[in-house]
């Protein structure tokens, strides 16, 4: 009987390091991992001494332990900012939210099953990408540049979207039956300007949604952003944990009020 204790025990702290491993690993490239666990076991080599799995979890990690403190809670609250408008429009299933190995941070979300991609959920879906950038003006009154800057940037990407429901999914304002191709008109938006006031138009609803919605939730955002501070990584149960805890407490403190 107690073999048998200790090996579920053993298999419990196995699955445990696993997780944690997995979770480390999100947002990063094949070729980032790839790279880290190189330069880990190399290390270990000079040290003469075998690769371990403090090595591999240390080479993981250092980039977001290097991180001042102020930094690590702006990054939390703009992904927790992220996570809390997909899992409350219920657009998406947030899988990992986790500060970055530098200056940002990642959310993995899965996109629901049988989800009607209409012209509502479009706008959904540009709350959710804008709702980084709305949870760091809500609680810090501005916003760093990670927001945009690249074209994998929150702002790019909304961008894109805005950009396709009004020139080429049948959503626009005017002219909506009219297909235009934003990979062949990369400037499109600097010499369509009517188009462009309109894309600026849907972005700026966007983000008043997303402001609207964390302001309703704003304390959960703060628990969330605290945890995730915290433990730099976080996988779509707690998240869900987290939240489904401070409903229950809103629900059971209906006077509360919000800081």
């Amino acid at each position: 009987m107690a073999n048998s204790d200790i090996s579920i025990d053993t298999a419990q702290v196995m699955n445990v390091k696993l997780k944690t491993l997995a979770l480390a690993v999100a947002g990063r490239t094949g070729a980032d991992i790839e790279r880290l666990i190189r330069e880990a076991r190399q290390k270990a080599r000079r040290e003469r001494r075998p690769l371990s799995y403090d090595d591999i979890e240390t080479a993981l990690t250092a980039g977001q332990a290097a991180m001042p403190p102020d930094l690590v809670w702006r990054i939390a609250i703009h992904e927790c900012g992220h996570a809390l408008a997909y899992e409350l429009s219920g657009i998406a299933d947030v899988q990992t939210v986790s500060i970055g190995f530098g200056n940002g941070g990642f959310v993995e979300s899965r996109r629901k099953e049988g989800i009607i991609e209409n012209e509502a959920w479009l706008d959904q879906f540009l709350t959710c990408i804008l709702a980084g950038r709305a949870a760091e003006k809500l609680v810090f009154g501005d916003t760093v540049m990670g927001s945009g800057g690249n074209e994998l940037s929150d702002l790019a990407r909304a961008t894109k979207l805005a950009t396709d429901a009004e020139a080429a999914c049948g959503f626009g304002k005017t002219e909506p039956l009219l297909y235009r191709s934003v990979q062949d008109q990369p400037s499109i938006l600097s010499i369509d300007r009517q188009l462009a006031q309109q894309v600026h138009a849907r972005l700026e609803a966007a983000e008043h949604r997303a402001t609207e919605l964390l302001s309703r939730n704003r304390v959960a955002l703060l628990a969330l952003a605290t945890r995730l501070a915290q433990a730099k990584v976080l996988d779509g149960s707690e998240v869900k944990a987290l939240l489904s805890a401070e409903a229950t407490a809103a629900a059971e403190n209906p006077d509360n009020i919000t800081p």
